[in-house]
């Protein structure tokens, strides 16, 4: 399994980002996928989901409405647009994906991340 995040980089106040996470290793359209992001001192966090087929999306509060995760089965990536940034957003950005695997008869789970991009947002 392979998380390719890019798209980070230095905006200022209220500028706008889009960040893509490439996948590979499992069978993309199966599986939700999330963004997360960790600032620094501070704990990882989520900033969204999206299901597998991209029908239903989730937010953190402070995300909704500047914030919006797509993603494009046929080419295994899922996308985190990024608007209205705020220095508080100022973060690492990762990408996870949670697998299932079987463990003695019952359905596991396995978290997967990417290596992280940084974002910066200036005042």
């Amino acid at each position: 399994v392979q998380l390719a995040e890019s798209g980070g980089g230095s905006v200022q106040y209220g500028g706008s980002l889009r960040l893509s996470c490439a996948a590979s290793g499992f069978t993309f359209s199966s599986y939700a996928m999330s963004w997360y992001r960790q600032a620094p001192g501070k704990e990882r966090e989520l900033v969204a989901a999206i299901t597998s087929a991209g029908g239903s999306t989730n937010y953190a509060d402070s995300m909704k409405g500047r914030f919006t995760i797509s993603r494009d089965n046929a080419k295994n990536t899922v996308y985190l647009q990024m608007n209205s940034l705020k220095p508080e957003d100022t973060a690492v950005y990762y990408c996870n994906v949670q697998l299932d695997y079987d463990c003695s008869g019952y359905v596991c789970q396995s978290d997967y991340w990417g290596q992280g991009t940084q974002v910066t947002v200036s005042s």
